[in-house]
C-alpha cells in the first residue's frame, strides 16, 4: 500500500451520506446495468460538491452551468456510501477492479472528508487508492499518503504559465513548487494530470512533460474536452495528429528513449522531431503502447474523452494492428527525421 497507514484527526469527522461513482464504475460494480463497450479497470469515486474553483473547461467549476453530477464527458451519479463503497471493494476482491481512484472537488471540508473515506475503505478492503486533489501544502499530502493513499495526484492541467493563467488563475507557480517538493519528499508517489489542447503549443507541452519525468512525477495525459455549460464548452477538440505527436511525446520521454533537448520543432512549436530516425521511431510505437490511456497503473479512463463512435484520443485497451498504423501514421505524417 505504498507505506504505513495511520489514524488521522481529521479522518473521524462524519462522511456525507452519498457519493458520486463513475457511470463505467456503477456499471462494473454492480449499482446499475448498462452495457459497457469497455470496462473501467480502475474504480472512479467523486467526492465533495461543486468546486470553488472556476476552471475554464471543467463541468465542476465554481461558475459552470453544465448538469452538477458530471465531470469531463463522464456522468457521476449519486448512490448511498453504504451502497457504495462495499460494492467497490467486492469488485476489487474479484479482480473486476485493480484500484480505486478518488477525484475530489474543492468544497467545504473536502480533506477531511476524503481522509475519512480513505479510512472507511481501507476498514472494507486493501485495495490500492490514489486522489486526485488540489491541496495547500506539504502537510495535506503527508496526511493522505500516512492515511492510506498510494499516490496523490496534484493536478497542473496547463502545460506553461501562459495558458494556466487563462484556465485556472494566476497561482502556477504556487502548485509548481508544490508538485516539485511533494516530488522529492514522496519519490513514486506523485502524479499529475496534463491537458492537451488548452491553447498550448507541441514544445510547451514537450517541456513539462520532459520537467515531470525529472521529477519523477507520475502523468495522467488527457485531450481537452469542450463541455456545454463551461466557460470553453464552444473551444474545438485539439487535432488528432497534434495529440498523437504528445502522446508519443510522453511515451518516449517516460522512457528515457530521448529528451526534449533532441526534438525539434516548427516556428509555431509544433513537433517536426523526435531526435530519431524513422524506422527507430516505428519500432518504438509498434506495440501501440503510446496510444493508451496514460496515468496510474491499472487506469483505463474509458470515454473520458471521447465520445463512443469517435475519435479515440486515449485506448482504454490495447490497440488493434490497424489502430497502431493509423496513429502511428499520424504521428510520421509531418516529421522531418529521414
Amino acid at each position: 500500500m505504498g507505506g504505513r497507514v495511520l489514524r488521522h484527526p481529521e479522518a473521524m469527522t462524519t462522511l456525507r451520506p452519498f457519493i458520486g461513482v463513475s457511470a463505467g464504475t456503477a456499471a462494473v460494480v454492480g449499482l446499475q446495468h448498462i452495457r459497457l463497450t469497455d470496462a473501467p479497470t480502475t474504480a472512479y469515486l467523486m467526492v465533495g460538491e461543486r468546486c470553488c474553483y472556476d476552471c475554464a473547461f471543467c463541468a465542476q467549476a465554481r461558475n459552470s452551468t453544465a448538469r452538477s453530477h458530471f465531470l469531463s464527458r463522464v456522468a457521476w451519479p449519486l448512490y448511498p456510501l453504504e451502497q457504495a463503497l462495499p460494492a467497490v471493494a467486492q469488485s476489487f476482491a474479484q479482480g473486476e477492479i485493480v484500484r480505486c481512484c478518488l477525484q475530489v472537488t474543492i468544497s467545504p471540508d473536502y480533506l477531511s472528508q476524503t481522509l475519512a473515506l480513505v479510512q472507511q475503505l481501507h476498514s472494507l478492503s486493501p485495495m490500492p487508492l490514489c486522489a486526485s486533489i488540489a491541496l495547500p501544502d506539504l502537510n495535506s499530502v503527508r496526511a493522505l499518503l500516512e492515511c492510506g493513499v498510494e499516490r496523490v495526484s496534484l493536478a497542473l492541467d496547463a502545460a506553461c504559465e501562459r495558458v494556466y493563467c487563462e484556465a485556472k488563475g494566476s497561482d502556477w507557480q504556487c502548485r509548481l513548487a508544490l508538485l516539485r517538493a511533494a516530488a522529492h519528499l514522496f519519490p513514486g508517489r506523485i502524479g499529475t494530470h496534463l491537458i492537451a489542447g488548452l491553447g498550448e503549443t507541441e514544445q510547451e507541452m514537450s517541456t513539462i512533460l520532459q520537467q515531470m519525468v525529472d521529477w519523477q512525477v507520475t502523468i495522467g495525459l488527457f485531450s481537452f474536452t469542450p463541455i456545454p455549460g463551461t466557460a470553453w464548452g464552444k473551444r474545438p477538440y485539439p487535432s488528432l495528429p497534434s495529440y498523437r505527436r504528445i502522446q508519443a511525446a510522453r511515451y518516449l520521454l517516460t522512457r528515457g528513449v530521448c529528451r526534449v533537448e533532441n526534438f525539434s520543432f516548427s516556428p509555431t512549436g509544433q513537433i517536426v522531431s523526435y531526435g530519431l530516425n524513422r524506422r527507430r521511431l516505428r519500432e518504438l510505437l509498434a506495440d501501440g503502447c503510446a496510444f493508451q490511456t496514460a496515468g496510474c497503473p491499472g487506469c483505463n479512463r474509458p470515454y473520458y474523452n471521447e465520445r463512443p463512435g469517435g475519435a479515440m484520443y486515449n485506448y482504454p485497451r490495447p490497440l488493434h494492428a490497424e489502430e497502431i498504423e493509423l496513429a502511428t501514421s499520424l504521428v510520421m505524417a509531418e516529421l522531418t527525421c529521414e
